[in-house]
């Protein structure tokens, strides 16, 4: 082999090292300057009771579920946690918050207190066990979307207007993001809803996650009450 051969070779390897450590350093920096997609996804709590937890419904019907598809079809990807427990009270409710939050919520959609309407239970217990829940979560750094209830009618108008006040008073004291009725268009509209009237179908769901994922998107750029 010629000098001239040997040298060609010697500067063919010399450019390959550079082009390879070229490419090792412009991979750093794109793993480096990208997040991953599990880092960028957001996570939302739905704290509630059976309206939450899919009453009567298939697992991909439930809110939750139905929640995290809305969201994904309007360009977010955000991991929607099923925290919802039938039958439960706002006291309920508190009693098992502390270890949802090792879940790592982003944002806690809280929707309770719709039992305890139903119960006539006093609507000053209910606030206080709201604010408790607030003041844990806003403690934890997640912030809260904070959704109102309304009292059954044939609890009698001084209840209903204690009760109803109750959760715009609650949004207001703590500065949370509020989104006024859970149930809205929904409620009462018998083909929105299972043959109880009270817990909503497949279609009730839709429109509930459709209506209300415009305050959740808004509530996870804001990071409001936190």
């Amino acid at each position: 082999m010629t000098r001239l051969s040997l040298n060609r070779l010697r500067l063919y390897g010399a450019l390959a090292s550079m082009i390879n450590a070229a490419t090792a350093i412009c991979a750093v920096f794109v793993l480096s300057a990208t997040p991953s997609s599990a880092a960028e996804r957001a996570t939302v709590l739905a704290l509630g009771d059976s309206l939450v937890a899919g009453y009567g419904l298939p697992k991909e019907e439930s809110f939750p579920a139905v929640l995290e598809a809305e969201l994904k079809a309007l360009g977010h990807d955000v991991r929607v946690i099923n925290g919802g427990v039938s039958g439960d009270t706002s006291k309920a409710g508190l009693s098992r918050v502390d270890w949802l939050f090792a879940e790592k919520p982003d944002l806690m959609l809280l929707e309770l207190g719709a039992n305890d309407g139903l119960r006539g239970l006093p609507p000053e217990d209910t606030e206080r066990n709201l604010a408790q829940i607030i003041e844990k979560s806003q403690a934890a750094g997640v912030p809260v979307l904070l959704t109102g209830m309304l009292a059954p009618p044939n609890m009698g108008r001084d209840y209903g207007e204690a009760f109803n006040a109750l959760y715009p008073r609650l949004a207001e004291k703590y500065g949370t993001a509020f989104y006024p009725f859970f149930l809205d268009g929904v409620a009462a509209e018998p083909e929105l809803n299972q043959g109880d009237g009270m817990h909503p179908n497949a279609a009730g769901v839709e429109i509930i996650a459709r209506r209300i994922a415009p305050s959740v998107i808004d509530a996870l750029a804001a990071g409001t009450g936190s």
